[in-house]
């Protein structure tokens, strides 16, 4: 939506989180003719109930679509249609904070003005207020939120990986596609489709859209071990950024200077430290089986692993198979989904795994330092979302970290 659609308009803005709260800011200063009001679910459960009084909603990510009512707009739609700029759109299940920053540190290395926007970075918005023109360069973490009622495509669309989750959100596997896959559905013959070739669905995606589809590159053009990051997926986010990189024709050595000099985000694999021996490694990113599969197989020496969280119905079954076959003895495991895969490691013999239930990292922490051996490693990487116990993965990630480290001294 243009902003001259926006001019003296009676506008409600639905959620007043970051975004909320930017969005805010951006009309104020942008559309001082339209009045502007704010709901919050900190308001109450009616807080949505007096929309039919305004002439446009501009909703937040996490308010369900359904839940509107009249015509409505967002602010990721507001960014898209009035940027001059050069957008990088990525998205995808894991992977999407690392591979935007890649990206954008590759970018700045080149000498262009990017800027780090969406889930990762600042709002859209905000970035949007300060912008000169047309070499100003947007890389967007696009999560499925803000796809599902997308009606724009970024310049360059990047898709990294596709497992199913948000089924609390979505409903079902294949609403969470179709909301995924609405990167592309605007796009245009001139714009890119960069996406990894190892996933079925995104194959057949390239096959079916106006904008031309780029594989990632088979080999990077540097050393793997230029990389500061572990796993094999991350090598697949490196490949995903050098790919962009490629389409701006930018030199191979500024981007393996970008790589190499890039630092590892939170959270994500990060070595916390070693203690007693034991090297403790905070993946509370991972919220799915597939990402802490990814981490296991990333790391020679887990013996130790705490797993569970909010219960979304996951099949754990390669995941358990994986602990089972990597002889991963000790086990943490958080409610919910603890329970579910409690019952899968039951399918094996009891001597195999000692098992610690438990709400408490503390306690969990504890547990590691008792039963890991000196040498091997332990692995928080919960292959359930955090919302059971914690109010995000980065709550869960610092309790973590703060206790290996109190716990070993």
């Amino acid at each position: 939506m243009k902003l001259n659609d926006l001019e003296h308009k009676k506008i409600l803005i639905a959620g007043f989180g970051i975004e909320g709260k930017s969005t805010e800011q951006f009309l104020r200063e942008k559309v001082p003719s339209a009045t502007v009001d704010i709901v919050d679910r900190e308001d109450g459960p009616e807080y949505l109930s007096g929309q039919d009084k305004y002439d446009l909603v501009i909703k937040s990510p996490g308010i369900k679509k359904e839940l509107i009512y009249v015509p409505y707009t967002t602010a990721t739609n507001i960014f898209f249609a009035n940027t001059k700029g050069v957008t990088v759109g990525v998205t995808g299940t894991k992977g999407k904070s690392t591979t935007s920053s890649l990206i954008h540190d590759i970018l700045l290395g080149s000498g262009r003005r990017s800027h780090l926007v969406g889930n990762i970075g600042k709002p859209m918005l905000t970035e949007l207020l300060s912008e000169k023109g047309s070499d100003d360069m947007y890389v967007c973490e696009l999560s499925s939120y803000q796809l599902d009622d997308i009606a724009y495509s970024p310049h360059i669309a990047v898709f990294i990986d596709f497992f199913p989750e948000h089924m609390n959100y979505h409903g079902s596997v294949e609403a969470y596609w179709e909301a995924k896959k609405r990167i592309v559905s605007f796009s245009k013959p001139k714009d890119f489709f960069v996406f990894n070739p190892k996933f079925d669905r995104l194959k057949q995606l390239s096959l079916s859209i106006k904008a031309k589809s780029v594989p990632y590159v088979e080999k990077l053009p540097f050393s793997d071990t230029v990389i500061p990051l572990l796993g094999k997926h991350n090598n697949d986010n490196v490949r995903a950024a050098v790919t962009v990189g490629k389409i701006f024709d930018i030199p191979t050595d500024i981007m393996q200077t970008a790589v190499r000099a890039f630092h590892p985000l939170p959270h994500r694999l990060e070595l916390v430290g070693i203690f007693h021996g034991i090297s403790f490694y905070d993946d509370a990113i991972s919220t799915t089986p597939e990402s802490t599969i990814s981490a296991i197989l990333a790391i020679d020496s887990v013996k130790t692993i705490f797993l569970g969280g909010q219960d979304r119905g996951y099949d754990f079954r390669s995941l358990i198979r994986l602990i089972h076959e990597r002889e991963i003895r000790y086990i943490v495991l958080f409610p919910d989904s603890g329970i579910t895969i409690f019952k899968l490691l039951n399918e094996y013999p009891k001597e195999d795994f000692t098992v610690l239930s438990t709400s408490n990292m503390e306690e969990a922490v504890s547990f590691a330092y008792k039963h890991t051996p000196q040498g091997s490693s332990c692995l928080l990487s919960t292959a359930s979302p955090s919302y059971s116990i914690w109010k995000n993965f980065e709550e869960k990630g610092n309790l973590f970290q703060h206790y290996a480290r109190n716990l070993g001294k």
